[in-house]
């Protein structure tokens, strides 16, 4: 699902909210994840996971081409979690 979709289906589930107003929302909700996330700190979405940034240290790669080890800079990574809920629903069990 790509955002258009997902505002056009929060749109159609609340008719009473123009589709602006739902774009406009979910831009708020997705831009505030990535404030929390740049800052270090970690965002949770009870009965839907939680996302956290992680550290990743420099380390020594390889290639694949070559083989030749390749220096890969120290970086910070979002990660996400899924709920025990979510992981209920996705393997049919919710």
């Amino acid at each position: 699902m790509v955002r258009s979709e997902l505002v056009r289906k929060v749109t159609a589930a609340n008719p009473h909210l123009s589709p602006l107003a739902v774009e406009a929302a979910i831009d708020a909700i997705l831009s505030e994840i990535m404030d929390v996330l740049a800052r270090g700190s970690r965002v949770e979405l009870r009965g839907f996971g939680s996302f956290a940034s992680k550290d990743r240290d420099a380390r020594m790669g390889r290639n694949p081409r070559n083989g030749a080890s390749v220096p890969v800079v120290a970086k910070r990574i979002a990660r996400f979690k899924a709920s025990k809920r979510l992981q209920e629903r996705l393997n049919g069990k919710g």
